[in-house]
């Protein structure tokens, strides 16, 4: 499978070379307690893919080894050891191999109603440098445990270091007040025609030097962070109002809202009428 198409339907490829280990709430209710739907790793071979069309939380991925890619903010995104990639819920989220080479990395994915505030939002990183090694040695320690003696207090301390280890990953950005003042007085006026220049200038720094910034410490550039932004309050006055798309379009700082449906539908997955109905 060498491409996948916006509008594909849940899609699951193990690949018959793959070597895939799981942990679901199902088979321990512990992992409910932080909201945690299932984790694991992965050493996949291709045509290892997967599709969540909307999936109900967020998801954390930190690549060990090998190269595979994945469906973030609607556009592909290599994905090689020591890189994080996090997703936000009721957003398109998909990953595959893309060559014959082994791609190795551990992950975890949430399950958050609307109303649950959820670990992975606009405002965290889409893609970042961390220590590969951490979360899949965690998760290789949580499988051992739960493959040896299910010791309940083990499995609980393992279960506490998965979840701290997504937390950090999640929210690496907030040490830099700089940075966090700047998009927090953007998200609370989305509407205003924010420029780059404009977002530099707060950050008092040049435009380069704020991109720069972002790249690192968000995975985007500023205005693609801005569309996060943007797109994440959409989802939301789309399921919590009966606001027409064109209100909603101009409340987040789309003067068209045709314009705003492709955009929504790119990161997304679905066009605005379709995401609330």
């Amino acid at each position: 499978m060498s491409e996948i198409h916006l509008d594909l339907t849940e899609t699951t490829i193990d690949g018959s070379g793959s070597r895939l280990w799981s942990l679901s709430r199902d088979d321990f209710a512990e992992l409910s307690m932080h909201r945690i739907k299932r984790l694991g790793l992965a050493d996949a071979a291709p045509p290892y893919c997967r599709v969540r069309v909307r999936p109900t939380g967020s998801f954390v991925m930190v690549c060990f080894g090998g190269r595979g890619r994945v469906l973030l903010d609607g556009r592909w995104q290599t994905s090689s050891g020591g890189v994080a990639c996090l997703a936000p819920p009721r957003v398109l989220n998909a990953f595959q191999t893309v060559s014959a080479a082994r791609w190795r990395f551990a992950w975890i994915r949430y399950d958050e109603p609307e109303h649950v505030r959820p670990l992975v939002s606009a405002a965290s990183p889409v893609r970042v440098r961390c220590d590969g090694e951490s979360l899949w040695r965690i998760v290789s320690g949580l499988r051992a445990q739960w493959e040896s003696g299910r010791d309940p207090r083990l499995l609980h301390h393992w279960i506490e270091l998965a979840h701290g280890e997504a937390k950090r990953i999640a929210q690496p950005w907030r040490v830099d007040e700089r940075l966090w003042a700047v998009w927090d007085e953007v998200g609370r006026d989305l509407a205003a025609d924010w420029s780059l220049e404009a977002l530099a200038k707060r950050f008092c720094a040049s435009k380069e030097q704020f991109r720069r910034v972002c790249l690192r410490e968000l995975g985007r550039s500023p205005m693609q962070h801005l569309a996060s932004l943007r797109i994440e309050r959409a989802q939301h006055l789309l399921t919590s109002t009966d606001d027409k798309v064109e209100s909603i379009a101009r409340q987040i700082g789309f003067e068209d809202a045709s314009v705003f449906s492709r955009a929504f539908k790119r990161w997304v997955g679905r066009s605005p009428k379709s995401y609330r109905e």
